[in-house]
């Protein structure tokens, strides 16, 4: 029996299409389009577009090695895609001088895989690493400790403010880190695997806090991810990337009810 994959994978993004009807009246904070990234013979994003819209949680779930980190570092402009265009809040990243670049930035929060606290200083000391960067987002606030106890009351972690990072479990690293991402208020939030190495009772609880934090705070959050409860539970939309394209898109319950083989080795166990 031959099996048109084309067909059940063009139905989900159909049938997706009329969802976002409702969101066309809002704002697109982030457009990806067509954009390429071929490194020597090896063709990482071959024409992968992707909206996000204002207040909306998507999810990009792609096999290891299929281009996830490639297209988040030419969303974040640490690299520059070979073709198509990216605008970040309406402007196009390509066109922006350093200054430019570097304030727009400030108004996206990054939580990184591992982390990624600075080992040689306190927790307080990391969360006032991007204050020092960004000054100009503070006004006229000279005492930032204000800042810092409401962004760990966010991650229930107040009283880890003078702590190393080698004191705390994996869970509250990653808590910490998310603290770091929000002290300065981001617009946008970028997640890059936030429940990988974590056992499932913590991540539970980070994906609990994550959705708080887009309920509270009312950010756009892109969220990469392999992790498929995850996506389950904090996804309004995902988006597959296979083969550098965006390959099938829709809501979870769209998406895990597909008989494409492609879609569907996303969703076994």
């Amino acid at each position: 029996m031959n099996y048109d994959m084309n067909k059940d994978t063009q139905k989900i993004k159909n049938n997706e299409q009329h969802k976002l009807i409702d969101h066309l009246e809002g704002n697109a904070v982030i457009r990806i389009n067509n954009i390429t990234k071929t490194f020597g013979d090896n063709h990482v994003l071959n024409g992968f577009n992707l909206v996000l819209y204002e207040g909306e949680n998507l999810v990009v779930m792609g096999k290891s090695g299929s281009g996830k980190s490639v297209m988040i570092k030419c969303l974040v402009g640490l690299m520059a895609p070979d073709s198509g265009y990216i605008e970040v809040m309406g402007k196009e990243i390509s066109t922006l001088d350093r200054q430019t670049l570097d304030k727009l930035r400030s108004d996206i929060g990054f939580l990184f895989q591992g982390s990624a606290l600075y080992d040689s200083m306190t927790v307080r000391e990391n969360l006032e690493f991007p204050m020092r960067r960004h000054r100009d987002k503070l006004g006229n606030v000279k005492d930032t400790t204000p800042l810092v106890l409401e962004a760990l009351e966010n991650v229930g972690l107040a009283h880890t403010m003078n702590l190393m990072p080698d004191e705390l479990s994996g869970g509250m690293k990653r808590r910490v880190a998310l603290a770091r991402t929000l002290i300065l208020k981001p617009k946008i939030i970028l997640y890059d695997e936030p429940t990988s190495g974590l056992d499932p009772i913590t991540a539970k609880e980070i994906i609990e806090l994550m959705r708080s934090i887009q309920k509270k705070y009312g950010t756009s959050s892109l969220i990469i991810t392999h992790d498929v409860d995850c996506a389950r539970v904090i996804s309004e939309r995902m988006v597959l990337l296979v083969d550098g394209i965006n390959y099938a898109e829709g809501t979870y319950s769209e998406l895990s009810a597909s008989t494409d083989p492609k879609v569907e080795a996303f969703f076994k166990k």
